[in-house]
């Protein structure tokens, strides 16, 4: 499946460069720091899941659960594709950050899914 590999590579990117930053981990998002369309959009996209995916792990429906994350493949690709995670602005780039976070905390609910991609 085209779309797990997808993930699996959008998140071991995503825990690298959360290891590799020294962006407080505790940041919460600011949707008024949200500036590019890519990035509203993967926020929009991660919102909308998150309470369905949780409740999913939570019942213990893992494979549900995967199958909902994949529709974050095209918001997790034009995240990486137009944003720049790293911006200047420190606010902004601990908002992306914290934005990347949220998204690797919901997928290490079911694995650390960096670790299936080679």
């Amino acid at each position: 499946m085209s779309e797990a590999k997808s993930l699996a590579a959008a998140n071991k990117r995503v825990a690298n460069i959360l290891k590799k930053s020294a962006a407080d981990s505790s940041v919460e998002i600011n949707v008024e720091l949200l500036s590019e369309d890519a990035e509203k959009k993967l926020y929009e996209s991660l919102s909308g899941l998150s309470p369905a995916v949780e409740a999913l792990f939570d019942a213990g429906d893992y494979e549900a659960a995967l199958t909902r994350l994949s529709s974050l493949r095209d918001p997790v690709d034009a995240f990486f594709d137009s944003v720049l995670v790293m911006a200047d602005d420190e606010s902004v780039k601990n908002n992306r950050m914290a934005l990347l976070s949220s998204m690797n905390q919901l997928f290490l609910r079911a694995a650390d899914l960096s670790r299936l991609h080679q």
